[in-house]
């Protein structure tokens, strides 16, 4: 199993503690979903996340994972970011 950045979405859920995670990738797509939301630690505001090259978030890429398949984590993203994801996963999903 190759380790992947993903960002968690959720504390672990159920007597069999599993987490949901939304896959980031560095390959930018050359045509965004509106769904995707990019993430550069080159800027100020997105350093705090620890990724090394730009990044998009793909929050249509969705999946729950055992929490044991977490090894690490590199960062957390800003209030900004947060309500960012929060828009795009309420538009994405209908809520």
């Amino acid at each position: 199993m190759k380790l992947r950045p993903v960002l968690l979405l959720t504390e672990s859920i159920g007597s069999i503690p599993e987490v949901l995670v939304a896959y980031t990738s560095s390959v930018i797509p050359t045509q965004p979903l509106a769904s995707d939301l990019m993430i550069n630690p080159g800027e100020p505001e997105f350093r705090s996340t620890q990724l090394k090259t730009i990044s998009a978030l793909r929050l249509h890429k969705l999946a729950t994972i055992h929490s044991s398949s977490l090894a690490r984590y590199l960062g957390v993203v800003n209030t900004s970011t947060q309500r960012t994801i929060a828009e795009k996963l309420r538009g994405l999903l209908k809520l």
